[in-house]
This record gives structure tokens, sequence and C-alpha cells, in this order.
């Protein structure tokens, strides 16, 4: 399968970074404004130059994949494949942390104290004790 085919069925999902090209197309300089605006793409990279800083640069500011030319349609699809089950796995993930925030906003300020001491492995009579209550209003802050 060639690129531009391989960039038809997965552009907008992941990009290609082409880190020579004319300066205003270059790879890691995209990544990075992409990064500014919080706009999280796979990103692998697609280069004929090796260059060990640039590699190393690209995958430490979040890059997924980093291959050098000439690659097989195979090698380039399994890294594409790859980046995209790592960012899927990411988005699940930040979706998650996001709701878990919210319900964290829903507390009351008792409730919420209630839940860091749960979180830290206290029982029921032990937040009891350290509030000032009884082990039956801890109970009802827990919603038990």
């Amino acid at each position: 399968m060639a690129v531009s085919a391989i960039r038809r069925l997965i552009f907008p999902v992941a990009d290609f970074g082409e880190l020579n090209r004319p300066a205003r197309n270059r790879g890691p300089e995209l990544q990075q404004q992409l990064k500014a605006l919080n706009f999280a793409l796979p990103i692998v990279f697609l280069t004929g130059y090796e260059d060990i800083p640039t590699t190393v640069r690209a995958i430490k500011a979040g890059g997924d994949d980093f291959l050098t030319k000439p690659v097989t349609p195979e090698q380039l699809l399994g890294a594409i494949e790859q980046a995209v089950a790592r960012h899927a796995i990411m988005l699940n993930a930040r979706r998650g942390l996001q709701q878990m925030q919210a319900l964290l906003a829903t507390l009351t300020a008792r409730e919420r104290q209630v839940f860091e001491l749960v979180v830290r492995g206290r029982l029921n009579k032990q937040i009891a004790s350290e509030l000032g209550a009884t082990e039956r209003t801890i109970k009802a802050h827990r919603h038990e």
C-alpha cells in the first residue's frame, strides 16, 4: 500500500513528521506546535537521515515511533497501528481521570475529608476519631 493511501486511511488520527523537509514542514516543529495547543495525536516520524539527537528529542517529546527510510509498508503500518493503539489507551486513561475528577468535584467538604482518609487506608473508626465524628456519620459520608 502506498504512503499516500496510508495517509488517507489514517488522517487525522496520526501524522507523519518528515524531519528533513523545508523548515516550515519539519516534523518536530509540528509536534511542538500540537503539544503547545494541547492537541495530542500519535506521531510517527519517517526520515531518510539517521540523526540520534533528533530521534531522542522527538521520542522524548512524545513521538510514538521513529522510522528511517526505506521502510516497508508492513513496517509503516505496524508503527501506525502501535501508535494508534497507544493513543487509544492514553485517551481512555485520560477520560477515566476526567470522570474521577468530575466525581470528586461533586463531594461536599466533609465527604472530601472522609475520602482523603479512606484512600490513605484508614478504617471508619479511625476516620471518626480523627474528624471528631461518630462511625455512623462516617459511614453516611461514605454512602455505605
